[in-house]
């Protein structure tokens, strides 16, 4: 039986998944990173090992191998072009050739990665225009038209969290100022708490113990973060919205907040409001997509197959 391996590489952790043409996980593994080394660092030659050791136990090699990383890939999917400052050696590393392999490993964005998971086998499986977004130290994202992810013309769609909300604020990472991201991601929270909170989980905890003041903050980011989504209805039209990564998992202190004020912000034609759901793969979304985006992408000799979501 054929199996295809799905890496997610992170920067604190490196998800593996074995998985079968059916979602089928045949084998799970996690290791740490370690970005403490300079040029193509040891998490490569880490994952190189674990692909060895996987295939090693099925007693036969992998049909295909795809790989979810930060940054932007480029056009061809067989590498990140750009993720300045973190994973040591990670830039233009053709994971192809770096791997020995004959057939194409292909490469996504992580978020690009985690919406290909959840279209295969998680929240987004019954639909074809999706907005995924992700809610973490930063705001990421991915979305799909007509069952297609699609990437743009340089692999640069997606990036909702550096969407501007006010143009008077500071410039985010990406230059733009007072974007999504800086409005609610983790990267922020000192700032936003005035050094009271060093995390996402604590600002929501003392929202739920009854601290004003924390309340404050976080009502004032999902507000925010309620502008921005009816912002991407207007522009794209989908069917549905999908929250994942670390903040998410606030669960219904972020929902029902959020409801509210998609009740006040959400433009509404005869009555049809976008449904917003939590997604559901958790951390194997993206070595799930990964895999899954191989299956359907890897490059053979004089054949490729069809690009489907």
């Amino acid at each position: 039986m054929d199996y295809a391996i799905g890496i997610d590489l992170g920067g604190t952790n490196i998800k593996f998944l074995a998985t079968d043409a059916k979602a089928n996980i045949i084998q799970e593994v996690c290791c740490e990173t370690d970005d403490s080394t300079l040029g193509v660092g040891s998490w490569a030659e880490r994952i190189a090992e674990t692909i060895d050791k996987i295939e090693s136990r099925q007693r036969r090699p992998a049909h295909w191998i795809g790989v979810s990383a930060p940054g932007m890939t480029d056009r061809e999917k067989r590498s990140i072009i750009s993720l300045p400052g973190r994973l040591n050696g990670l830039e233009h590393l053709d994971w192809t050739t770096f791997l020995g392999r004959d057939d194409t490993v292909t490469v996504l964005n992580d978020a690009h990665a985690a919406l290909y998971g959840e279209s295969w086998n998680g929240s987004a499986a019954e639909y074809k225009n999706v907005i995924f977004i992700t809610l973490g130290t930063g705001v990421g994202g991915a979305f799909s038209i007509n069952g297609q992810l699609q990437s743009g013309f340089l692999g640069r769609a997606g990036h909702f969290g550096h969407t501007c909300l006010n143009p008077d604020m500071p410039l985010d990472i990406k230059n733009s100022p007072g974007s999504i991201e800086m409005m609610i991601g983790e990267c922020t929270i000192k700032e936003r708490s005035k050094g009271r909170f060093h995390s996402t989980k604590d600002l929501v905890n003392a929202h739920l113990s009854g601290d004003k003041a924390a309340s404050e903050i976080w009502l004032r980011s999902i507000y925010h973060l309620a502008c921005a989504l009816s912002s991407f209805i207007n522009i794209l039209d989908p069917e549905v919205i999908l929250l994942g990564g670390g903040i998410s998992q606030a669960g219904s202190a972020l929902m029902d907040p959020l409801t509210l004020y998609m009740d006040k912000v959400e433009w509404r034609p005869q009555g049809h409001h976008v449904p917003i759901k939590f997604a559901t793969l958790g951390n194997r979304a993206g070595a799930l997509g990964a895999a899954r985006y191989a299956m359907l992408h890897s490059v053979v000799p004089d054949k490729e197959k069809v690009l489907v979501c």
